[in-house]
């Protein structure tokens, strides 16, 4: 049986495979296909706005120009009146569409649980993936999200610290250990890429185009995230405790985007293991060294950033000390 029009309504947070499938199933059904998104509370640790979902779903189904996509805010239906009463809200769909009776609509029966019985009903098939679990709990079952929705759900975890403390080996080891995406540390990169391999000409101008690539890389990281974390290898507030260092004077590009690109989670590597040289770096004394991890947690807390602290000396259990640090704050593993 297919339908003149289709309506599928529901929360999608996030959006995932079982609301694809759902969504291809009623697509299938039906000439036209309103989806209408609408708002939830109570996962405290994710609060995606409507915008967010309605972002998630039409990229999702961009390449369907007989889906439209609609929130209650965009069909101005006031979502503090009584509504309790799906046979209300319904109505209500149905007038701000300006759908009819006539045009043979069609209720998708998923979350929206009631119909006001003047609507034809259609159950959507079972599917292994429940509403309410994964919204409890988007992180455990992050491989179910669709990947229009994963972006917003991963956690940014980065691993800061003082010169030559162990930061990228860790990173590379704890991406090894997730199976998680890595932004490299960008001013390393633009070392190579733009200066000539040293920090001999580095200047005062380099600091945005750094900080700016370093917001990039985060950004799409997380956009190809293959696990619930991705790992950042230095941050914004380092960057700036290296303009400050050898420029004397804070950067403000780089201030705006520690401020405004925030890290989910940091992790500060005390500066007590042996340096190694690498060629690039200039500050290899230990009261250089020292100064410079100060500066560090003196811009983190400037920017009220509270990092988690490792600080063994030992390599190895600093990287069993990190792994104990995401599983229980940020995956919530018991």
């Amino acid at each position: 049986m297919t339908s003149n029009i289709g309506l599928l309504i529901g929360h999608f947070e996030p959006l995932h495979l079982g609301h694809l499938a759902d969504i291809n199933t009623a697509a299938g059904l039906c000439n036209t296909l309103h989806i209408i998104i609408t708002p939830k509370s109570g996962n405290a640790r994710f609060k995606p706005t409507l915008q967010d979902k309605v972002r998630w779903v039409q990229v999702a189904c961009q390449d369907f120009d007989f889906i439209k996509v609609h929130t209650t805010v965009s069909l101005d239906i006031d979502m503090t009146g009584d509504y309790g009463d799906e046979i209300d809200f319904d109505d209500a769909v149905l007038q701000k569409l300006a759908i009819t009776h006539d045009d043979n609509p069609t209720i998708f029966m998923k979350e929206h649980a009631t119909t006001n019985g003047k609507l034809a009903k259609l159950d959507l098939p079972k599917h292994d993936h429940d509403n309410e679990t994964i919204y409890q709990d988007p992180i455990t079952h992050f491989h179910a999200i669709a990947p229009s929705a994963k972006s917003d759900y991963v956690q940014t975890v980065c691993i800061v610290g003082g010169e030559s403390s162990g930061k990228t080996t860790l990173v590379h080891k704890l991406a090894g250990h997730y199976g998680a995406s890595v932004v490299l540390e960008m001013g390393r990169l633009y070392t190579y890429s733009d200066l000539g391999g040293t920090e001999t000409a580095l200047q005062y101008r380099d600091y945005t185009p750094i900080a700016i690539n370093h917001t990039q890389a985060i950004f799409d990281a997380k956009k190809h995230a293959t696990a619930p974390i991705v790992l950042v290898d230095t941050d914004f507030a380092t960057t700036q405790a290296f303009c400050e260092e050898y420029e004397g004077r804070t950067h403000p590009v780089v201030a705006a985007l520690a401020d405004e690109v925030r890290m989910d989670h940091t992790i500060y590597l005390d500066n007590n293991v042996k340096w190694v040289a690498d060629g690039i770096r200039r500050l290899g004394s230990h009261s250089q060294r020292s100064r410079f991890a100060s500066r560090i947690l003196e811009i983190l807390a400037r920017h009220d950033i509270n990092p988690f602290v490792i600080d063994d000396a030992d390599y190895h259990r600093r990287y069993e000390q990190a792994v104990r640090l995401i599983d229980q704050h940020v995956l919530h593993k018991t």
